[in-house]
């Protein structure tokens, strides 16, 4: 069984308004802002620090290298300008009933892989909105730690904004977003929350690394959930529970799932992977996007 936590922050109506505390059921989420224009640039030392673990060895050894994946989904690349850039890249898939409802995946640092390509199929289908998978290392992909090291390490931050939120323009205007990443992508998917402000209706991190900055915190249009992996060597209980601290600082929600598993515990690609945490978690996920 899952230890559960959630913290939520509390929002400010009147003079007179009250706290309510998030019980374990979810709850509506916070009150939406419209935001027309997207910042161009947000500070990324978070996810600075998430590549700097690469130069760990034991992080390095915690990575086997991804058992190979048959790619089984029905989805195609597409191709999106990004200004004062390359061609941006990303992997679509589109469901059969017309929505502006889209999810935006984040790959671990492996970078755009089979097994990310079959995540956005597979929650397309579950939850059945469009789904966006955006290709951060611009077509490289790795096969072995020390490559995905490199890589994540190499990665420009500055670059990834850019085309978060040029892959968001090329989507359309009335296009919504959700976002979720593992690993490397975990700390992406909020950084794109963070980008995209009032087009964002949800946010999930499975063992990212969080944001620390309250100010920049405190633009954050939708809740965040966060799947911490208890036996995480760098995502720790205490990396989780400061980022609870901030979020309720910034006065936003955050709801916290707890599982007695390893990094990586989710993908079924990986040697650590953990069936009977990643199905579970998963469930909690699918219900949490289908709300929003």
């Amino acid at each position: 069984m899952k230890k559960q936590s959630i913290l939520s922050a509390f929002a400010l109506f009147t003079a007179g308004a009250t706290i309510s505390l998030l019980a374990l059921a979810f709850t509506p989420r916070p009150t939406k802002t419209a935001v027309l224009a997207m910042p161009m640039c947000h500070g990324t030392s978070d996810t600075a620090v998430f590549a700097s673990f690469a130069k760990d060895q034991n992080f390095l050894n915690a990575h086997p290298s991804p058992l190979p994946v048959a790619l089984t989904g029905k989805g195609a690349m597409i191709d999106f300008p990004v200004e004062g850039g390359v061609i941006g890249h990303g992997y679509l898939v589109k469901t059969r009933k017309k929505t502006d409802k889209y999810l935006l995946l984040f790959q671990e640092w492996w970078g755009l892989n089979d097994f990310v390509k079959n995540e956005a199929d597979l929650w397309s289908k579950e939850l059945g909105i469009n789904v966006l998978a955006i290709d951060l290392y611009d077509g490289k992909v790795a096969v072995t730690a020390e490559e995905a090291g490199k890589l994540m390490q190499a990665n420009d931050p500055a670059r990834s904004s850019a085309l978060i939120i040029a892959a968001a323009k090329h989507l359309g205007d009335k296009a919504d977003f959700r976002t979720m990443g593992w690993c490397f992508g975990g700390g992406w998917s909020l950084q794109a929350a963070l980008l995209l402000k009032g087009k964002i209706k949800g946010c999930v991190m499975y063992y990212g690394m969080p944001e620390k900055d309250l100010a920049k915190l405190g633009g954050l249009a939708s809740d965040v959930l966060f799947i911490h992996a208890t036996q995480d060597e760098w995502i720790t209980g205490q990396v989780v529970t400061e980022f609870e601290t901030n979020m309720k600082s910034a006065r936003k929600n955050v709801q916290v799932y707890h599982y007695e598993a390893n990094h990586a515990f989710a993908n079924p690609s990986s040697p650590r992977y953990n069936e009977a945490s990643a199905k579970e978690c998963r469930k909690v996920v699918k219900a949490y996007l289908l709300g929003k």
